[in-house]
């Protein structure tokens, strides 16, 4: 199955055709979140992101190593080289210790991926996990020249690296003259060569809470080694693919190539991909202005500029609207629309597993609430046949023009025109032959839950609902109309409702 994908590379900035190193197998890394608090709306993007990568891989028949780490050590406030570690940091405001912090908010983490339906990651190590690794990668760039410790702290070498034959900034695009311009420190006042060497480790004052013997001292890794480490120990020192949001390209990435390629003497990663950033109302997502909001208060509506909740599939379905390289606006019009349009395809989705294909020349009398269908002597309608294999194959070719599920949704609601013709008696099954309309179904469903990940939600059981419809049929049936309409009112409060139509009973979301 597999397909001609390709990727917007930020490394060459152009989109290049997808070739594995090691087909089928694939090798995928993304950044982790560093878990000192909630995870937040812009990291949730950027997971889903390479949720959406990761199963497409795996239903075009990649075998796919997915690595997503937790950062729960060496992330300085500021992102730089000085400062409190932010895990410490909280665990201080908070008085509990460290591995507390961490532990709740990776629990937090992974109940919020959890909600949205991501698939997990192959493997999620964490940084402390990976100390010793971290420390002899720091071994290795000293011995390399690469490196050098000074006053208990080691730093890398931006000078050496680029008198290698290298070029520090040119995944960011950041030529090295101007940002020695942007950088503030005075002269004499660093223990760096270079005002841009960044910290592989960094020696901790006696009151950082988290810190570790080795032999420059007690002390943490820097922020940036882990994920080399972790990235090359798992897939290599050379792997296919390496994710994030686009705020990660520089300093991070830009660090991790350098570090990457110093220690094994090959540029660490093929594809680099990043997704963009989150705006609310056209303004930049930020706690200064009081436009941002956790997932749980944009599933539960408690947020002053929520109208109301949107629930962990309609959020999903709203993300997935737009391309991953694009900004992505949050407004309450938007997640509005974005409810209906993923009912609808729910509903679609609901009804195409129910609907079952009889040959035209089988009679089948329908019951009320049947769904097999069936009038002797239809004919296939080729025209339509041939639509619903174009525009398959549209969803395909959207999917790999770099992940394009904007372009990919409309395809599935093309599709969606003939799961609705086909339920509402508009069409029969059998005008589209046999493979035609198995082609409808086996991709409706695959498009709608394996790829894009969207699923139902309902608060009562399947087969809850299912018993209140039959009770309705049997109190419609004896005509006893207040029952009817007490179940109707049952339905309705679960935000579903009953179609009551000339050739079945059935129910659906409410769009």
């Amino acid at each position: 199955m597999t397909q001609p994908l390709k990727i917007y590379n930020s490394l060459t900035r152009q989109k290049e055709l997808f070739q594995p190193l090691s087909p089928p197998h694939v090798g995928l890394y993304v950044c982790g979140p560093t878990v000192y608090n909630y995870v937040h709306l812009g990291n949730v993007r950027t997971f889903l992101t390479f949720d959406i990568l990761f199963r497409y891989l795996t239903h075009i028949g990649y075998k796919v190593r997915y690595v997503r780490n937790i950062t729960d050590v060496g992330h300085l406030v500021g992102d730089g080289d000085e400062g409190e570690d932010k895990i410490g940091r909280m665990a201080k405001l908070e008085k509990l210790e460290p591995m507390e912090i961490v532990q709740r908010y990776t629990n937090d983490f992974h109940q919020v991926l959890e909600q949205l339906n991501f698939r997990t990651p192959s493997i999620e190590p964490t940084a402390t996990g990976h100390l010793i690794e971290q420390i002899e990668a720091v071994k290795d760039l000293i011995d390399k020249g690469l490196a050098y410790e000074s006053n208990g702290s080691v730093y890398f070498d931006i000078n050496q690296y680029n008198a290698n034959g290298n070029n520090y900034g040119k995944l960011s695009g950041r030529v090295l003259e101007d940002l020695l311009t942007e950088t503030r420190e005075l002269e004499g006042t660093s223990e760096k060569r270079n005002p841009l060497d960044f910290a592989i480790w960094k020696k901790a004052a006696p009151e950082h809470i988290m810190q570790w013997e080795s032999p420059w001292g007690k002390g943490f890794p820097g922020w940036h080694l882990e994920c080399t480490c972790m990235s090359t120990k798992y897939l290599g020192k050379q792997f296919d693919i390496h994710g994030g949001g686009m705020d990660l390209k520089f300093p991070h990435h830009e660090c991790e190539i350098a570090q990457g390629t110093g220690l094994n003497g090959t540029e660490p990663v093929r594809y680099w991909m990043h997704s963009n950033m989150l705006t609310v109302n056209g303004q930049k997502m930020s706690k200064s202005l009081g436009n941002s909001f956790l997932p749980v208060e944009l599933f539960s509506g408690n947020h002053p500029l929520l109208e109301q909740a949107y629930s962990p599939m309609t959020s999903r379905f709203f993300m997935l609207q737009s391309q991953y390289r694009s900004t992505l606006d949050f407004s309450n019009d938007a997640l509005k629309g974005s409810q209906k349009a993923y009912k609808r395809i729910i509903n679609g989705l609901k009804a195409i597993k129910a609907l079952t294909y009889i040959p035209a020349e089988v009679e089948s009398s329908s019951n009320e609430a049947g769904l097999k269908v069936s009038t002797p002597g239809v004919t296939i309608d080729e025209k339509k046949v041939a639509d619903i294999q174009k525009t398959v194959q549209a969803f395909y070719d959207a999917m790999n023009d770099d992940l394009n599920t904007a372009v990919a949704i409309a395809q599935l609601f093309n599709l969606l025109k003939y799961v609705n013709m086909i339920y509402l008696n508009q069409l029969n099954p059998a005008a589209l032959g046999e493979e035609g309309f198995a082609l409808l179904k086996e991709k409706y469903i695959t498009f709608t839950e394996e790829i894009l990940g969207l699923k139902e939600e309902t608060t009562e059981s399947n087969a809850v609902l299912s018993g209140m419809l039959d009770l309705y049929r049997e109190y419609k049936s004896a005509q006893q109309y207040d029952k009817v309409d007490q179940i109707r009112s049952y339905f309705k409060a679960q935000n579903l409702v009953i179609r009551d139509m000339k050739h079945r009973i059935d129910w659906a979301y409410e769009e």
